[in-house]
């Protein structure tokens, strides 16, 4: 019998488990915050990080005061266990699916001001023709719904988009404009005559993405043609949040136009200027063609973007 050769002795002896944590860290900004992510202590996931650079013998990641990256080494890794761990996030379902009706669950992660009839008429027809399939969906911010697409840890993405990967795939869903607003205390709530000069050095609360290197810049270009305070009081990657400050009256923020028509038309908030010409955001959904989707993923995806493809672009933006 011949002795198996290095490669095969670690496909044989290395820890699945060694590899999730190793995952973790690398897309964590310290060992303590991988930790709190996996509910674990910080011994426990350095010691399973250095057990599995003894098991590589090399070093992958580089670990000092101020500083937490990957090594060559590191990168490497990160991604053939990306693909690892894909591929072992499918098996169940890819076993459950060998069946004539489409099961399987899809996972979408989105903006949390994603507001479109095509996305609710989708999710309508998915579940009315595949109802032994179930989906999820979490509200994040942007960056962090990309990432996780590019990670495979989701089945698509609804969300802003700054810069394109070239490992992913983008379809324009629909366009918004947003808006500044204030909520009933604030002192310029009711007012008509209102110029854009009144809104300088007033507090601002906002997206998370609401900066000028993301992917709400257009809408950091608005705040600062405001004027507003520098200085953001309040922020949060949720919609909800957001106009829950503005109501609240931390500050003047942007929301979307068509998403909070009702809360103007009912008093709780105001619109302030600029009127003409607001920012415009486009919202996209995203996939990665590198993934293996199982069925449910495949019909929810093709579902988008015939709503998309059958919709003129003129009934996909929203004022």
């Amino acid at each position: 019998m011949s002795s198996l050769t290095p490669p095969e002795r670690l496909a044989r002896d290395l820890d699945w488990n060694l590899l999730r944590t190793f995952l973790v860290l690398a897309e964590s900004r310290s060992v303590t915050e991988a930790a709190e992510r996996m509910s674990l202590k910080q011994p426990t996931v350095s010691s399973a990080l250095k057990r599995l650079e003894d098991r590589l013998g090399k070093r992958l990641i580089n670990r000092k005061p101020g500083k937490f990256e990957l090594t060559a080494a590191g990168r490497m890794l990160y991604d053939e266990a990306i693909d690892i761990h894909g591929a072992i996030l499918r098996l169940g379902t890819a076993i459950r699916d060998v069946e004539d009706e489409v099961s399987g669950h899809v996972r979408i992660v989105m903006a949390s001001h994603v507001v479109s009839p095509l996305v609710d008429t989708t999710l309508n027809r998915f579940h009315k023709n595949h109802p032994r399939a179930t989906l999820s969906i979490e509200a994040m911010a942007s960056r962090a719904a990309l990432t996780a697409v590019a990670a495979r840890r989701a089945s698509l993405a609804i969300c802003l988009v700054m810069d394109r990967s070239p490992q992913l795939e983008y379809r324009r869903l629909f366009r918004e404009y947003f808006g500044l607003f204030c909520g009933p205390t604030h002192p310029l709530f009711g007012k008509k005559a209102v110029s854009i000069t009144d809104l300088a050095g007033h507090s601002s609360v906002s997206f998370v993405t609401d900066q000028m290197g993301d992917a709400l810049r257009a809408v950091a270009e608005m705040r600062a043609e405001a004027q507003l305070d520098s200085r953001i009081v309040g922020t949060s990657p949720n919609l909800e949040e957001v106009r829950r400050m503005i109501m609240a009256g931390l500050g003047i923020g942007p929301l979307p136009l068509h998403v909070v028509r009702e809360d103007v038309e009912r008093g709780r908030l105001w619109r302030l200027p600029p009127y003409d010409s607001p920012p415009a955001i486009d919202v996209h959904v995203v996939w990665n063609p590198h993934a293996k989707p199982n069925r449910a993923e495949t019909a929810m995806l093709a579902g988008l973007i015939n709503a998309i493809e059958t919709t003129p672009m003129e009934r996909r933006i929203y004022s």
